[in-house]
């Protein structure tokens, strides 16, 4: 339960940002507590404002380019918004930590994993050497880390995702910090991996009865460990209340499209709400039945197969030193299946199972160690370069990070252009340039943004220019790796629509592969569950996702946050 006086206290807080020397406001009057022993989530997408307003409470605004316009940041009765950098020192990382989103940009890479956080010990406390070791050995049992003592001399590239955002925890509450903000904390986690972090950070909360802060963009999952919720949008709260009744019965149309967005488990709708349909109260939902489901995969299964992967393997191998002895790794274990034309089949598996690996040998950008892969009939294993250049005409691949796959100096216009090119497409530059806005207008962006760079657009716009990129060649296979997971709910929607209605008009066939579970069912006929480097379970997405046969496929549905 929650004491009567809070232990952070934000009032009427005003941020503002410099752009071309005039001071912008990007938070608005920003009003809430956080009360001791007590998890309080913030909900919004990127540029709420809400990570914003989370480096303000830990002193981390850039001061060359940020201020704070108005309104204070009271912690236990004091401002310390008022603070200098030097006296914030000593509440940084001692009294208010921070969890951060993406735990690889956050630690050393030069740095072993145990010294890291023996630094923050260093700073704040007296303890002698051997002490602070065993202390940190100590945090990393609190946090379940695996051997703890080995891990203390590892690298972070040495450890998994899951295992370096519980190091970051570790040096969060490295202090026994009265607050930790949690920054998207499981954003870029498997499903598994997110759950454990969840009820890792909610037993730490009833240890030690620190307050902490949850910020994410979902909603579902902030339902699963906050007591109370605040919905920020455009840097102002538009609803907070208790999570459960938030959840349940949504006042605000932002929060209710924060629910709607995100594909449903029990149902399937042809297309997905967006942000913008509730604000503007058009949406009209429709649901796809069981009968029309079943006539569209009839019409697809009555062909030959498109795709025909027949037992993969891919072995990597390594060696320890320069005369040490080589090790192989299955990645990919004698793999079959067969995709048809018009079809979505979901790749779904949790880190390290094998699902990218077996996306690039079906791409031929990393050749197969041993099996056949037949595309339309013909062998495609053992292809020269020329013929393998005509097949990436054929099958294209979207990619997670839009941005570092386009190039920053080169319009999106020309970038959408330069594939068509390549491959021998249209008699000239006129005619590639106008099938470029007429590809920029199906995904939804437009012949003004056809001069414009990667930078000047958001995380959603810059996903739309790499499906137009890959659909400029009209392939008949697309591979999309985890084109999806690291957009914000509504744009993610956006997106999910978009792919289906090209499907549609284009007659394209897609193997889709994410970590997100619930988006995987939306999207896919069938779905191959992958684990060590092997299909743990093949079934239809429906049939799989109400009667799972294998435990470990259980263990992955059980893990989606339901909400």
């Amino acid at each position: 339960m929650c004491n009567e006086m809070p232990i952070l206290s934000i009032d009427n807080l005003d941020i503002s940002f410099l752009k071309e020397r005039k001071y912008l406001p990007v938070v608005h009057q920003l009003t809430y507590e956080l009360y001791e022993n007590e998890i309080l989530g913030i909900v919004g997408e990127s540029g709420s404002g809400k990570s914003v307003s989370s480096l303000a409470i830990m002193g981390l605004l850039p001061s060359s380019i940020s201020k704070i316009a108005n309104g204070s940041i009271v912690f236990e009765g004091k401002d310390i918004s008022l603070l200098s950098d030097q006296e914030f020192q000593k509440i940084r990382g001692n009294e208010i930590a921070m969890v951060f989103q993406e735990p690889m940009s956050s630690l050393n890479p030069s740095m072993k994993c145990g010294m890291q956080v023996a630094e923050i010990l260093e700073i704040h406390t007296s303890l002698s050497k051997k002490e602070i070791k065993n202390q940190v050995i100590s945090l990393f049992e609190k946090v379940k880390l695996p051997n703890p003592e080995e891990l203390f001399s590892k690298y972070p590239h040495q450890i998994s995702g899951g295992q370096k955002q519980r190091v970051m925890i570790a040096m969060a509450i490295a202090c026994k910090p009265k607050i930790l903000i949690a920054d998207e904390p499981t954003t870029a986690l498997d499903v598994t991996v997110q759950k454990e972090i969840i009820q890792l950070l909610k037993e730490l909360q009833r240890e030690t009865k620190m307050s902490i802060l949850f910020i994410s963009h979902d909603l579902s999952l902030v339902s699963e460990i906050a007591n109370r919720v605040l919905v920020m949008y455009k840097g102002q709260i538009v609803e907070q209340g208790i999570a459960k009744e938030i959840f349940e019965n949504p006042q605000h149309n932002y929060t209710k499209a924060l629910i709607a967005s995100r594909p449903s488990l029990d149902f399937r709708l042809k297309r997905l709400p967006t942000i913008q349909d509730f604000l503007k109260e058009s949406f009209k939902s429709e649901i796809v039945s069981a009968e029309e489901r079943n006539k569209n995969q009839l019409k697809i299964y009555s062909k030959s197969p498109l795709l025909e992967v027949k037992n993969i393997g891919k072995d990597y191998f390594s060696s320890v030193g320069l005369f040490g002895k080589q090790h192989s790794f299955k990645a990919v274990n004698d793999v079959s299946f067969k995709i048809y034309e018009g079809e979505t089949v979901g790749l779904v598996g949790e880190s390290g199972c094998g699902k990218s690996t077996l996306g690039n040998a079906i791409l031929q950008l990393d050749k197969a160690t041993s099996g056949q892969i037949f595309y339309k009939g013909n062998d495609i294993t053992n292809l020269n370069k020329e013929d393998i250049r005509k097949l990436r005409k054929e099958i294209q691949i979207i990619f997670q990070d839009p941005y570092s796959s386009l190039n920053p100096r080169i319009p999106i216009g020309k970038a959408i252009m330069e594939p068509m090119k390549v491959h021998g497409l249209f008699a000239n530059d006129a005619e590639r340039k106008a099938k470029a806005i007429e590809i920029l207008e199906r995904v939804g962006l437009g012949e003004s943004f056809f001069n414009r760079y990667p930078h000047e657009f958001s995380g959603g716009q810059r996903q739309r220019i790499g499906i137009a990129r890959t659909i400029a060649l009209q392939p008949k296979l697309i591979v999309c790796d985890e084109s999806v997971s690291a957009l914000d709910i509504s744009v993610q929607a956006q997106v999910l629509n978009l792919l289906n209605e090209l499907k549609e008009n284009f007659g394209f066939t897609y193997i889709f592969i994410s970590h997100d579970l619930a988006v995987v069912k939306y999207m896919s006929d069938q779905v191959l569950v992958m684990n060590k480097g092997k299909i743990e379970e093949m079934a239809d997405a429906d049939e799989l996702y109400a009667h799972p046969k294998s435990e470990y496929t259980k263990k992955l549905i059980e893990a989606i946050p339901k909400g």
